[in-house]
């Protein structure tokens, strides 16, 4: 990748052209979700309340100082609905930013025909107080559950460890914008920084 310059204004990559570059992710902190809310641009999604006995895991970001967070990624871990620990990734992102595709092991910047937008949703959640459909995207790893759909405009994307902990899905969450939460960021509990973060 190439940093903004004389020729550009963005950062750019030989391949892709224009990208929005993720940021480094630091321990999972209160502090660190300030820094991402308050900077992000589109939605900082997390469960409220998170499942029992679930835990803030980390947080990442995509973009830089100029254009403001693009695509922001919440980690939770926790039990799995079936035994064993389980790990949520909630993505928001504009189109094409390709945050998303990455976690759930795509190799194009959006879901593509994997998702079957044809067919009934599989799941829905509340995201800022709206039903929001979710489709499970085919073609991903079988290590993984991947769902996607459209909140507020914007790619959400659903990523769960391992395949069978995609259950916690069905318990129709809801999620709730940080950056509209104030106050109650205080209260998320944290954990230790979740490595589906540093290598999906």
């Amino acid at each position: 990748m190439r940093a903004p310059g004389l020729f550009a204004d963005s950062w750019q990559c030989g391949v892709h052209g224009t990208v929005h570059p993720l940021q480094p992710v630091v321990p999972p902190s209160v502090e660190a979700l300030v820094v991402v809310t308050n900077r992000a641009r589109v939605p900082v999604w997390m469960p409220w309340p998170l499942p029992v006995g679930w835990l803030f895991t980390g947080v990442a970001c995509a973009g830089d100082d100029r254009s403001g967070g693009r695509a922001t990624a919440v980690a939770c871990s926790g039990p799995g609905p079936l035994g064993g620990p389980g790990e949520l990734l909630l993505i928001a992102e504009e189109l094409g930013v390709g945050l998303g595709a990455r976690f759930a092991g795509l190799p194009g910047p959006d879901p593509g025909p994997g998702m079957r937008v044809d067919k009934p949703p599989h799941v829905k959640v509340l995201a800022a107080g709206r039903p929001t459909p979710l489709w499970h995207v085919e073609g991903t790893p079988d290590d993984r559950a991947v769902f996607a759909g459209e909140a507020c405009g914007l790619w959400l994307w659903a990523v769960v460890w391992p395949e069978q902990t995609g259950l916690l899905m069905y318990d129709e969450l809801v999620l709730t914008d940080l950056r509209d939460a104030g106050a109650e960021v205080d209260l998320v509990p944290c954990g230790a920084l979740s490595p589906r973060l540093l290598s999906p």
